[in-house]
């Protein structure tokens, strides 16, 4: 409680420091002569702000769970080892660790590879082995997202533990974890991820001591602990109501995604009704608004099926009165409808329309005359796919819409009024990547899933969720955008100290009376959250990646907003031969480095020989650089290393 109190202290003296000084750089001191720059980096620094602010409020309850209730016994657990083209003997490894866990469970193999190799060894095991059913047979597969709803309606357990093919459990896993879910509204049950293939220094930041640790206890404050894809437990339950909500909102959206078009189709055969009488006019006006009144019932939350059936009435009283009014409408109008059977969206063997967008889109912009508009749109409504064809399983209770499928799922199960549990006890141990180019792929797909789903469902307008909620998962997705300012602050001290640029009004005392005591205390909070563990790492990537960053920002938006495909990868889990230095992946921080020490020297040179009068301003955009150079100096150190040998072992498993 000590520990607490004084963070709360920091917390609140370093938010007012800080505030002041962004303050007063809007304010004072932005050099609007030199825009170019001085705004971007006024920018940035107001986004660094808003990230204490975040960071300040995830520390600010910080739970630190003791021991779980022991499980009553009569608990029900399925142990799923998710695997794709891992080696069979990696995967075989964890599943005997598996078998050894304490409490009464059944192992399974989610072979997502359908390898015979595996099938077999998994029977030499006695573990149960499941593969993708013939329903998904050219269908989205949905990566491991995928593996596990396929799972999921093949077992039965109460429970499921969920490892990765790599992470070997402890006996008393279940033991330690399970009496948490005798509290009925706990969904999930997150431990630590833990790799025993890493070295003390770990130069590649796999430990993550800083999530796994006060970032998760301060969530877990906020009942918001993510899920983070292995060495967690779930409630079928949860993840089942889950599916069950998921597939009517997808019907709901594709009722929805009808009736607007509904709408635009009625709007074009309103401009040709009158040439067909009053009574053709008004019935299209009716079902327009009809339309119009679906949709809005439906945003409130009205049944779908109830208002399908009113729009449909109001649809076929609207036909009937046209039809009484001119039969000679009815010739043309069935010939035109008729013609529909000869488009590849009309399926002679259901005697029915298949409607898909591009069908949809057709539909949209024909000219039809009113009753042949008015039937399009109750083939339209009627078309709606309640057993999602699209995809192999109608209910998909694990969040297929980001290859981070864990934060999407536990978002959504917080959002259904579930809690959840980070147990702070390392309870299972896996492999980290052993070299630069792994972990970059392993970092860009973590970046992108989680940009994905901030693009799609963004946690600060989903219902459900708290504003502390939504806050803790935007914290997270708003860190993805670094990169950016991480340019900008890498930018500023060049162009002062090689052309002269002021991006401030002048570096002076002032300067350095809001600047030195803000960052002091920032670093201050740091140190003590992190106090006993290694989170320099963390701190160091989150600067030294910045042109990652930048490209998973921009490859997530581009897939969400212009479909292109991510490309994922699954990590490897066997060492990586590799020769050389990787000259490639370190370029962009390469040239940086190299940029940022010339622009030392033309600094010290420019003050000495008098272009530059400011002792201040050089010292501190110089003091900024070898900041920036002693943070950029861990991907040299990444670069180089090769994995643990027998001259430099790894750590041993702790709890």
């Amino acid at each position: 409680m000590t520990k607490q109190l004084v963070i709360r202290v920091l917390v609140v003296l370093t938010l007012v420091l800080g505030t002041a000084y962004v303050g007063w750089r809007w304010l004072f001191s932005v050099n609007w002569t030199n825009w170019w720059i001085a705004v971007p980096l006024v920018l940035a620094e107001t986004y660094a702000l808003v990230d204490a602010y975040l960071f300040g409020l995830t520390v600010w309850r910080s739970k630190r769970r003791g021991a779980a209730p022991e499980p009553t016994g009569e608990e029900t657990v399925d142990v799923f080892i998710t695997t794709y083209n891992e080696p069979v003997e990696l995967v075989s490894t964890t599943a005997r660790a598996a078998q050894l866990i304490s409490f009464p469970h059944r192992t399974w193999i989610l072979d997502d590879g359908d390898r015979a190799e595996m099938r077999a060894a998994a029977a030499d095991l006695g573990v149960g082995y499941i593969t993708r059913t013939e329903d998904w047979h050219d269908r989205p597969r949905h990566a491991k997202a995928g593996n596990l709803n396929n799972a999921l309606f093949a077992t039965q357990g109460e429970y499921m533990l969920i490892l990765d093919a790599d992470q070997i459990p402890e006996p008393h896993i279940l033991d330690r974890t399970l009496g948490w879910f005798q509290d009925p509204t706990v969904a999930l049950v997150q431990t630590p991820q833990f790799f025993t293939n890493v070295t003390d220094s770990d130069p590649l930041g796999s430990q993550a001591p800083l999530f796994y640790g006060p970032i998760q206890e301060g969530k877990d404050g906020w009942n918001a602990a993510f899920f983070c894809g292995s060495n967690a437990i779930l409630r079928r339950e949860a993840l089942m109501q889950l599916g069950i909500v998921g597939y009517v909102r997808e019907v709901e959206y594709a009722v929805a995604d009808a009736l607007r078009t509904s709408s635009r189709l009625l709007a074009r055969a309103e401009k040709h009704a009158s040439e067909h009488g009053s009574v053709a006019l008004a019935a299209v006006r009716e079902v327009r608004a009809a339309a119009d009144s679906a949709r809005a019932d439906l945003s409130a939350g009205q049944l779908v099926s109830e208002v399908t059936y009113a729009f449909q009435q109001r649809v076929d009283a609207a036909a009937r009165s046209i039809v009484d009014e001119d039969l000679a409408a009815i010739r043309a109008d069935l010939e035109e409808i008729g013609a529909l059977r000869d488009v590849p969206q009309y399926d002679t063997e259901l005697g029915a329309l298949v409607v898909d967008d591009a069908a949809m889109a057709r539909l949209a912009a024909r000219d039809m005359s009113p009753l042949g508009a008015l039937e399009s749109v109750r083939q339209l409504v009627q078309a709606v796919d309640v057993d999602r064809s699209d995809e192999a399983q109608p209910m998909m209770p694990m969040a297929t819409l980001s290859v981070t499928e864990d934060m999407a799922t536990c978002m959504r199960l917080h959002a259904l009024g579930w809690t959840s549990v980070y147990h702070h006890e390392v309870l299972a141990s896996g492999l980290a990547p052993d070299d630069l180019g792994t972990m970059l792929q392993q970092r860009l797909r973590w970046a992108q899933g989680t940009l994905q789903v901030m693009l799609k469902e963004n946690p600060l307008v989903q219902k459900g969720l708290s504003v502390p909620q939504r806050l803790m998962y935007f914290s997270t997705m708003w860190s993805y955008l670094s990169g950016f300012a991480a340019v900008v602050f890498l930018t500023a001290p060049f162009v002062y100290l090689v052309f002269g640029v002021l991006p401030v009004n002048a570096y002076g005392l002032t300067f350095l009376s809001f600047f030195v005591p803000y960052m002091a205390m920032n670093q201050l909070l740091f140190y003590v959250v992190g106090r006993g563990r290694k989170t320099w790492r963390g701190h160091q990537y989150s600067l030294a990646l910045f042109p990652l960053w930048i490209r998973a920002c921009l490859t997530a938006a581009a897939n969400v907003w212009f479909k292109r495909p991510l490309g994922f990868v699954v990590t490897p889990k066997t060492k990586t031969e590799r020769t050389g230095f990787p000259y490639r992946l370190v370029a962009p921080q390469l040239v940086t480095a190299v940029l940022l020490v010339f622009a030392v020297v033309v600094g010290i040179i420019r003050l000495w020989t008098g272009n530059s009068d400011s002792v201040i301003g050089t010292g501190v955009n110089t003091g900024w650089i070898a900041y920036d150079l002693i943070v950029l100096s861990v991907i040299w150190q990444a670069a180089r290393y090769r994995g643990p040998d027998a001259d430099n072992p790894p750590k041993e498993i702790t709890s």
